[in-house]
């Protein structure tokens, strides 16, 4: 199953975790409690998007009117997915990589093809979502690097868990974070603070789910610990973007 079929409003949480990893009373906690802050913005983001936009943003990618049928919860709403057409298509990224894939995979290999080609790869913790998701690219004649990896527990101190993702393209262009889910905890996507480094001058990174309170936490971490980065807070669609551009 992929986000091209129509799936539950939470993201699955049947991941294989290596490592040992326990989830403590405080992180129990800190979802609670961040459930209970967000509810309003989970309530919102149910919705993915305008029709319209979708429209024009599959016409924009020449893809048939079908091909991304169900957007919004913990899938890809329309704002994203514009954010990451309009940044491929203006600076032409050559490495992508990507945690999280779904109809942002789609939508950046597409993307890729209309910019004169790049390397995408792309990191998911369930196989079958990535087996599923390599044959929705084959049938719009498009390929990616899919690779299934576990989690793991977070490094550098970060909570929560990690993709287990191993060895990374050198130099990269556009980092996308849309995963792992904040079930496991508020702050589990800052652990992709640990790749900004990998990033090449001029390059970006783009953190979903950017309006949250648990990510407006990573960011502000992020600035800290990177002042390399300039720092911004997308608010279209209906999660808001964090996005990141390295000086060159």
């Amino acid at each position: 199953m992929t986000t091209r079929e129509a799936t539950g409003i939470l993201a699955r949480a049947d991941a294989i975790i290596t490592g040992d990893y326990v989830r403590g009373l405080s992180d129990r906690l800190a979802v609670a409690a961040f459930g209970a802050i967000q509810w309003p913005w989970l309530a919102k983001s149910l919705r993915g998007g305008r029709r319209a936009d979708k429209r024009d943003l599959l016409a924009r990618l020449d893809l048939p009117q079908d091909a991304l049928p169900h957007l919004g919860s913990w899938k890809a709403d329309v704002g994203l997915l514009t954010l990451l057409v309009d940044h491929v298509l203006e600076r032409r990224p050559k490495v992508v990589v990507e945690f999280g894939m779904g109809a942002s995979t789609l939508v950046l290999a597409r993307a890729l093809d209309l910019a004169g080609g790049g390397m995408l790869t792309s990191f998911d913790q369930h196989a079958d979502f990535v087996d599923a998701t390599g044959r929705w690219l084959a049938d719009h004649a498009l390929a990616a690097d899919l690779r299934a990896v576990p989690l793991a527990p977070s490094p550098h101190g970060w909570p929560g868990l990690w993709y287990d993702h191993g060895p990374l393209p050198c130099g990269i262009d556009l980092l996308v974070v849309d995963g792992p889910p904040w079930t496991i905890h508020p702050f589990t996507r800052g652990a992709a603070e640990t790749l900004l480094g990998r990033i090449a001058p001029g390059g970006a990174v783009m953190l979903d789910d950017g309006a949250r309170p648990g990510e407006r936490m990573i960011a502000r971490r992020w600035r800290q610990l990177h002042p390399e980065f300039d720092f911004t807070l997308d608010t279209r669609g209906t999660k808001g973007t964090l996005i990141g551009l390295k000086r060159a």
